[in-house]
């Protein structure tokens, strides 16, 4: 953590400490935070073993934490008016819990699983991550909280085994069928950088990804249309894909190239085969956007942008007429490039966009969504900014 993002974080940091003994009558053994991010691109690719380019963002939600001396888990936001909520470590199970408290108590749960000896414990949340839109809100909590518990039980989990627990917890406690990527940046996140991952073998290279430099803004536009993960919607996705991967005899979808496509058209029906050829040809796009990246930069990247949206939308079918607006809107005010961004059905699309066309992006953006009746969409920009860590 840099001197400039410790001067950034300890404001915060000390705000919530003093909530936290406001509300719970002692001080917290500490505070961690975990940033959202933005899913550059490599949509739908993580849990078929692909590849994927995500960064941790300059949003982030922070966990105050005390250990108990007991059982009993009391939890408590700063958003919203539902008070503390209280359970006990022996009644964590699957399904029991409600709201944003699934996500603390699901890695409780998970690490539990794991063995590692989970303390009772008094926690405060606070977030700026936006809800719902695509930017990872849930996993930011998980990965805050699990940081926060890894070090205080000295379980010593390395980086991998953090994103597996939070993956469980997502899976098993939470009940939404995501992969691996939403944690991957936010526990492993760089300023500056993008997380280049390998799915299948958590391999991680952090890649080259500063707009500035290149007179570049990158907008995320955030359509107001919630999404959850935990619908039929991701589930059924998932699913076509690996029916997608049992007809072609692969282990996942990772191990079809585009060359493969023309022979798998032969054996899928018309809807599961445009599934794998999103999946596969996106795998592609990362690729291409890695090798980019690392010779001609962020300037070059427009087009591998573009392609990702229209495939998302025509082929995996998870875009809604918000995104696609707010995606073609950009483009046609001097973007270089526009895609939705995280699992679809509603959230945040993303532009990049030269620093001086920004404001005529905007205001093109905010035109499109009242003429077409929508909800006003919130645009800001977004960094490369550090993972998860320990800020008091």
């Amino acid at each position: 953590m840099t001197s400039q993002e410790q001067a950034k974080a300890a404001p915060a940091a000390q705000d919530l400490s003093a909530r936290f003994e406001h509300e719970f009558g002692s001080a917290p053994d500490g505070v961690w935070q975990a940033p959202g991010r933005v899913n550059l691109i490599g949509e739908h690719t993580d849990y078929n073993e692909g590849f994927v380019l995500p960064f941790a963002i300059d949003r982030t939600a922070r966990v105050a934490v005390a250990a108990r001396p007991d059982s009993t888990v009391r939890l408590l936001s700063t958003y919203g008016d539902q008070g503390v909520v209280s359970t006990t470590l022996d009644t964590l199970q699957p399904g029991t819990a409600k709201g944003w408290t699934k996500y603390p108590l699901g890695v409780m749960w998970a690490l539990r699983e794991r063995g590692v000896a989970v303390p009772g414990l008094d926690l405060l949340l606070d977030s700026n991550v936006p809800l719902g839109a695509g930017l990872s809100s849930s996993h930011a909590i998980e990965c805050a909280v699990v940081t926060a518990l890894n070090d205080l039980t000295g379980a010593g989990l390395a980086a991998e085994d953090m994103v597996l627990a939070t993956q469980r917890a997502e899976n098993d406690f939470v009940g939404a069928p995501t992969g691996i990527m939403d944690q991957s940046a936010s526990l492993r996140g760089a300023k500056g950088h993008a997380v280049f991952l390998d799915c299948r073998d958590q391999k991680a290279n952090l890649v080259p990804f500063e707009t500035e430099p290149a007179g570049l803004v990158l907008l995320v536009i955030d359509t107001k249309v919630s999404h959850s993960h935990a619908d039929g919607g991701y589930a059924s996705r998932r699913a076509s894909c690996e029916l997608g991967a049992e007809v072609l005899g692969v282990k996942a979808l990772r191990d079809v190239g585009v060359a493969d496509l023309e022979e798998a058209a032969g054996l899928l029906d018309e809807v599961t085969f445009r599934r794998v050829r999103h999946v596969v040809t996106e795998n592609d796009r990362v690729l291409q956007t890695v090798e980019l990246l690392g010779g001609a930069g962020p300037s070059a990247i427009g087009q591998m942008l573009d392609a990702s949206h229209a495939s998302m939308r025509d082929d995996f079918e998870i875009s809604c007429p918000e995104l696609d607006l707010a995606v073609d809107t950009s483009r046609a005010h001097g973007a270089i490039g526009a895609r939705m961004t995280g699992g679809g059905f509603g959230g945040a699309a993303i532009a990049l966009t030269p620093v001086d066309a920004e404001q005529a992006v905007r205001a093109a953006v905010v035109k499109a969504f009242a003429d077409a009746r929508y909800r006003a969409p919130d645009i800001f920009t977004v960094s490369p900014a550090a993972g998860a860590m320990r800020v008091a």
